[in-house]
């Protein structure tokens, strides 16, 4: 094995399970570590190798949690990271890649001191070729990380502009938070993969970007099933891109609940090369189709009333970063057992090994980005947001759990100021075009500008009001507008991404906690509530879906179906009686 070391350090699996090579070597674990206050450490050298970092931090935890060792809440401009690795004598001749995750917020990274490169960016992934870098033997690698949520320059999502966590923001995280490692690759490799399923023609499209010498070179894409051979396709390369159409001999659909699957190994072999200088990556994927049509979302031809809940991403240990691979599944798992089918993914780019259990468990999630506390009333926003953004798109592009795309979310004003209106069309624009496949809402709640999509966000706490409000829309009258003096609507597809909230602490005492509305007085009146509010829901026709707020407490917000540390509060039982009612737009 790569990585015979795996049991021995925290989060040991492979971190991209949709783009995996045999020859890689993960790097979590024990860390050099030094908070640096005057973000001083460049000019005091702290690259050079022989500088020596005054603390050990357990990598990938952020050095807030617990888990890091570190549990440093207060604000840190800048953190530095160091650590020795050394190459497996039996990789073979190639090029040696360093991937990072996730890295909160501009990191540089340098190797036996040389720079190798820099990123901006607290969610997305990167990586860099280090190879001329490299030496025999024993190498360091050391990275800087700036951070500063408070500057409006940078999207922070629900993390703390506070020294304290308040209302619905939370711990901050700084520095690394998800896996590093490090991976070999051929001279000529397969750099990255897109995956257009067509289960109508039962054909897999495939377009790959390529690295290195490829002209000549023959790309191989092959297809199983439960372990059966179910199709495979070659050509020869003639540049740094190709395209292969996968016939496949059966055809299984994904869907809600149809977590079926297929098993891809792409290969990459050099014109008159040996076999031995292939590139192979194992994948998968997943056949299903997404369609808007009228006021219904389709996934395979179906009406799917999609029955989601809001999920933020925070462990009470780890912060953004799940203790074990098993508390991702979990939590996925405690939603199902909740009797919704999906998630939207909220204010944070969640990392690949979510979306991998989302895709092996048959659930649907919604991919958003963090923008709370970036100023988007200027172009300044977008040079800080679209890049980012795109990667998240570019990496997450193949799991067919991912059904749409929402790149922000309740664009308020900022220090009085309105939002740009171009900066959220252009990332609309932008995201379409780089994803033509699925539906794109340009901002959940307010303020649309351009939308596949018309959501609100509605904490209406008395079923009787809250369902009076969405009376109208049952018979065709004008669905409710939150802002109808900032946004129109223009007969998109419609549904309540945020409602909900109830604020329900039994444990707590006094004022502790906080959530929304008036606090039910007993169990009984949450339930009435709860099945009040949903029901409204369900029973529009206008309607495909719904979001709950939200799955489980955070710190101080005390509005979920569960507790911070994942009790349920209800019994499951009954919250899943509620949501699995047959929906009105839902066909038989």
């Amino acid at each position: 094995m790569a990585n015979s070391s795996a049991n021995a350090i925290p989060r040991p699996e492979h971190p991209m399970p949709q783009m995996v090579r045999g020859e890689w070597q993960n790097l979590n674990g024990s860390w050099q570590f030094e908070i640096d206050y005057g973000k001083s450490g460049k000019e005091r050298g702290w690259h050079q190798e022989e500088h020596a970092l005054a603390r050990t931090i357990v990598v990938p935890f952020c050095p807030e949690s617990e888990l890091s060792g570190i549990g440093h809440k207060d604000f840190m401009p800048a953190v530095w990271y160091k650590r020795s690795f050394e190459i497996p004598q039996n990789w073979r001749p190639g090029r040696t890649l360093l991937h990072f995750g996730a890295v909160d917020y501009e990191a540089t990274v340098w190797v036996n001191g040389r720079i190798v490169g820099t990123h901006r960016g607290g969610y997305s992934s990167f990586s860099f070729d280090i190879t001329d870098a490299l030496r025999e033997g024993v190498n360091t690698v050391t990275v800087c990380a700036e951070d500063d949520v408070r500057s409006g320059l940078q999207p922070r999502g629900k993390q703390s502009g506070r020294y304290y966590s308040h209302g619905c923001d939370y711990t901050r995280t700084t520095g690394i938070w998800q896996t590093v490692w490090l991976e070999r690759v051929p001279e000529a490799y397969i750099r990255s993969f897109r995956l257009y399923p067509d289960p109508d023609n039962a054909q897999l499209h495939i377009e790959a970007a390529l690295a290195g010498p490829v002209a000549g070179a023959t790309l191989k894409a092959e297809a199983y099933y439960a372990g059966r051979a179910a199709g495979n396709v070659k050509a020869i390369v003639s540049g740094p891109s190709a395209r292969l159409t996968l016939p496949l001999s059966e055809v299984h659909l994904w869907g809600p609940g149809q977590p079926n699957l297929y098993d891809l190994k792409l290969s990459l072999l050099p014109s008159g090369a040996d076999a031995a200088a292939a590139d192979e990556v194992e994948s998968y994927f997943g056949l299903r189709t997404l369609r808007l049509d009228g006021m219904a979302f389709r996934i395979n031809g179906k009406s799917v009333f999609q029955r989601l809940v809001l999920d933020q991403g925070f462990y009470p240990a780890g912060i953004y970063t799940a203790p074990t691979d098993d508390d991702l599944r979990k939590d996925i798992e405690i939603s199902l057992g909740l009797g919704f089918n999906g998630a939207r993914l909220h204010e944070k780019m969640f990392e690949p090994r979510f979306l991998y259990w989302a895709d092996r468990l048959g659930y649907l999630v919604w991919g958003e980005h963090a923008n709370w506390g970036l100023d988007i009333t200027t172009a300044k926003g977008l040079e800080r947001f679209l890049p980012e953004w795109l990667e998240g798109v570019e990496r997450d592009f193949n799991h067919p759990s991912i059904v749409g795309w929402c790149p922000f979310n309740e664009t308020w004003d900022y220090n009085g100021a309105r939002q740009n209106d171009e900066v959220l069309r252009i990332v609309y624009e932008t995201t379409k075009r780089l994803d033509p496949t699925r539906p794109v809402i340009d901002t959940s709640g307010n303020f649309h500008v351009a939308t596949d999509i018309f959501d609100v966000h509605d904490y209406d706490q008395n079923p009787e009001t809250f369902k009076a409000r969405y009376e109208p829309m049952k018979t065709g009258g004008e669905p409710y507008n939150t802002f109808p003096n900032r946004q129109k609507y223009e007969g998109q597809p419609y549904f309540v991404s945020e409602y909900g909230g109830i604020w329900w602490n039994p444990g707590q005492v006094g004022d502790e906690g906080w959530g929304y509305g008036d606090r039910p007085k007993s169990e009984e009146e949450f339930l009435r509530r709860y099945e009040g509010l949903t029901t409204t829901l369900l029973d529009n026709p206008r309607m495909f879906g719904f979001c709950y707020t939200q799955l489980y407490d955070i710190e101080q917000e005390v509005n979920g179906l569960y507790t911070y540390d994942r009790k349920p509060k209800f019994d499951p039982a009954v919250i899943r009686a509620i949501n699995t009612r047959k929906a009105a737009i839902e066909e038989e």
